[in-house]
């Protein structure tokens, strides 16, 4: 009997539409650094984040791209200048990334702890992934993450989909993508394994290593990228483009 293939899937962006709720917990933890941030969010900024939301790789960004946003960088300005911008943000604030990432964390978990319904309520599935998840064997697939652990197992088990911890892997090991490729792989020797990815960067991180050439790569083209990253997908052979209803299908 053939084996089954082996799914690693990213979750923000893949499976979880979670921009409103990474831009509403970038703007609280925001409001804990800065004092002038500590007023109800404008709505507008919403759609703003969503626009600046392929350029963020983990969510604790959010806290620096609200601030950002807030103080009237346009969205081509935050493209064109977004590592130097967040060097000095952190300069100015005088914090360092795993404060950020504490703070962040703290932030949703306090959010939670006030109101879960409306947290969850913030991160809804794409749809039909919820079923597709339900479908697939339950040792075919991982998650592989730049998002705390807790909070995708929150998110799945308020929408009844099982997945055992171990087969969970987040910001909290401290491990790259292509490095819990690489582990993962090891697993599974003779097994086809696929990667999917809402993120151009990180597929092209992983075609850095030669160790993962063997691992087929799909790139989520409902997710969080722009006009450029799929027009560039476009012209490769390595990295296959995939809508949403292809892969629910």
């Amino acid at each position: 009997m053939n084996k089954p293939i082996i799914h690693a899937f990213d979750f923000d962006g893949v499976i979880c539409d979670s921009a409103v709720e990474t831009a509403i917990t970038g703007w609280k933890a925001a409001g804990r650094i800065w004092p002038d941030m500590q007023s109800e969010m404008p709505e507008a900024l919403i759609d703003s984040f969503r626009r600046i939301r392929p350029i963020i790789e983990t969510g604790y960004e959010a806290i620096l791209a609200m601030r950002m946003l807030q103080q009237g960088d346009s969205i081509g300005d935050i493209y064109q200048g977004y590592t130097d911008k967040t060097a000095t943000l952190l300069q100015q604030a005088q914090v360092g990334i795993d404060d950020l990432k504490q703070l962040f964390g703290d932030t949703r978990d306090q959010w939670i702890s006030e109101n879960r319904p409306q947290w969850i309520a913030m991160n809804p599935l794409f749809a039909g992934v919820a079923e597709k998840l339900k479908r697939l064997e339950a040792d075919s697939w991982y998650i592989v993450t730049t998002k705390q652990e807790r909070f995708v197992r929150k998110i799945l088990k308020a929408n009844d989909i099982s997945l055992a911890d171990e087969r969970i892997f987040g910001l909290d090991r401290n491990l790259s993508k292509p490095r819990v490729l690489t582990d993962l792989l090891a697993k599974h020797p003779g097994q086809s394994f696929h990667f999917l990815e809402d993120r151009l960067p990180a597929l092209q991180g992983v075609q850095k290593h030669p160790a993962l050439a063997s691992v087929k790569l799909f790139f989520a083209l409902w997710g969080y990228n722009t006009r450029e990253d799929k027009a560039l997908v476009a012209g490769q052979h390595d990295i296959s483009g995939l809508n949403l209803e292809d892969f629910l299908s």
